[in-house]
């Protein structure tokens, strides 16, 4: 991936997204020609030349100080994961590693970590939302990825590409989006990751939405949140997930959704843990014989 242009786009992005009131700029009597901030408006507030940010926003300006740096991101107001995606994009470019990156694998002490949450579903993800390891109730809850190819185990694929996920994710937009997001914010981290390149491309050919997501820059780390899934036998389940990094592999993460307790959700999730852990118990899909 060209860096420059990278950088050009999203800084051109988070400008648009901005409006002068975010900025706690007077709007004017005139009317505005571009969405969000101008050029001048960000370079202004930052405190550097306007023909400064513009070599900067073209991929002309070097290499600027942690100051500037500090500065443009006050400016246009980046949370934590547009922060490290602006370092990451302004980085001296590393050279490409020769093959293949490693292969990564969960430590037996976190792979029995996930499989001790036995009442709640979670899962290992790795680079790119590789599905590394997942237990019993999330492979019930989202689709049964151990009975995947190994390369095929991924998390966004799954989201993005396979058509049973739009019926089964709850806000499907929103959650699909937000995927993508992460992968933005992957791209910038491991500009030379070639595996992550051929996702993207197989997503961009067969997702009709995904350009749309991918070309709004916007980057996302998983760290909290909320899910909702529909499940065929149970009904909806509701879920405030928890992603906690491996210490001994950032790029590892294991992603907990937890459910309020007495709640309808937690309910169905003991109906369903009571079911795969006895295969005898489940009567089988809802309509069948």
């Amino acid at each position: 991936m060209d860096r420059s242009s990278e950088l050009a786009d999203f800084l051109r992005s988070r400008r648009a997204g901005l409006t002068p009131a975010q900025a706690g700029l007077s709007a004017g009597g005139r009317a505005r020609r571009v969405p969000g901030l101008r050029r001048d408006e960000v370079a202004r507030l930052a405190g550097v030349s306007t023909e400064y940010y513009t070599r900067l926003e073209q991929g002309r300006s070097g290499h600027p100080s942690a100051e500037v740096v500090d500065a443009l991101a006050r400016a246009l107001r980046l949370d934590q994961a547009e922060r490290e995606q602006l370092d990451d994009l302004l980085a001296r470019p590393l050279p490409a590693r020769p093959g293949p990156a490693a292969a990564q694998r969960v430590r037996p002490g976190l792979h029995l970590m996930l499989h001790t949450l036995e009442q709640v579903p979670a899962l290992v993800l790795g680079r790119r939302t590789d599905v590394l390891a997942a237990n019993r109730l999330a492979r019930e809850v989202l689709t049964d990825f151990d009975a995947l190819p190994a390369t095929r185990r991924n998390l966004a694929r799954y989201y993005l590409l396979d058509p049973a996920a739009r019926d089964r994710v709850g806000d499907w937009a929103r959650i699909a989006a937000e995927t993508v997001a992460i992968l933005r914010f992957e791209a910038g981290h491991h500009p030379h990751d070639r595996r992550l390149a051929a996702l993207v491309g197989e997503l961009t050919l067969r997702c009709p939405e995904f350009t749309i997501w991918w070309n709004d820059d916007r980057v996302l780390r998983r760290t909290h949140g909320s899910a909702s899934y529909h499940h065929p036998e149970v009904g909806e389940l509701h879920f405030a997930y928890e992603s906690f990094q491996s210490p001994g592999d950032p790029d590892q993460t294991l992603c907990v959704y937890n459910a309020e307790p007495g709640s309808a959700t937690a309910d169905a999730l003991r109906l369903l843990g009571s079911w795969t852990a006895d295969p005898a118990l489940h009567p089988g899909p809802v309509g069948l014989p």
